[in-house]
């Protein structure tokens, strides 16, 4: 069991880079690696997110149950209809 095991109380996990929040260059992936190596709870991944290609390389990595972005969406630079199509065409399971 990981260190925030379910009997201590969390959930699920909501990790931000401050590094590439806002950045738009990409999640932190190695961050989100290294977390979801040692945690047994869904990890929601948040902070960089620039481009729909961001999503399908942070749903390559294991553990990561989710993604979170704002400002792409906020100024209409990408579509979540959009995102949602590309990653269902990628294999990648979202509801539609």
């Amino acid at each position: 069991m990981g260190i925030y095991g379910s009997g201590n109380g969390a959930g699920e996990l909501v990790l931000n880079s401050i590094d590439t929040d806002g950045v738009k260059g990409g999640f932190d992936l190695q961050m989100l690696s290294d977390v979801c190596s040692v945690v047994d709870i869904p990890v929601i991944a948040s902070g960089g997110a620039g481009k729909i290609e961001d999503f399908s390389e942070l749903f390559k990595l294991k553990g990561v149950d989710a993604g979170l972005a704002a400002s792409i969406f906020h100024f209409k630079e990408v579509k979540i209809r959009e995102l949602k199509e590309y990653l269902r065409q990628n294999n990648i399971p979202v509801r539609l």
